[in-house]
């Protein structure tokens, strides 16, 4: 993962680590959300480093529909939890992932 700290870093394949962290926000990501995702899978991401890393993650969400997803984690000293803290909808394949 090459990174700048604060800054967003490029955007990379998910790996099955990224997968894991969207397992782990599925349930909150469909309750901010408001509906169901039968396919709930990471496509791509973006890492940024701060006092932990946010993940701005690309994931598909069945059709053409996708949701982009900033997934916290926190510090190992912190105990490494993973947190949803934002969702944005609507989403297509081409829509790049940006800061939100």
């Amino acid at each position: 993962m090459d990174v700048t700290c604060g800054g967003l870093g490029p955007v990379e394949k998910a790996t099955a680590e990224v997968q894991k962290f969207c397992d782990e926000v599925k349930h909150e990501a469909e309750k901010k959300a408001g509906e169901n995702f039968a396919i709930f899978g990471a496509k791509l991401f973006r890492p940024q480093v701060v006092a932990g890393i946010n993940y701005f993650i690309k994931v598909h969400v069945g059709g053409q529909n996708y949701v982009h997803l900033r997934v916290f984690q926190s510090l190992p000293c912190d105990g490494h939890t993973v947190q949803l803290t934002a969702i944005q909808t609507n989403k297509t394949l081409d829509d790049p992932i940006t800061y939100f």
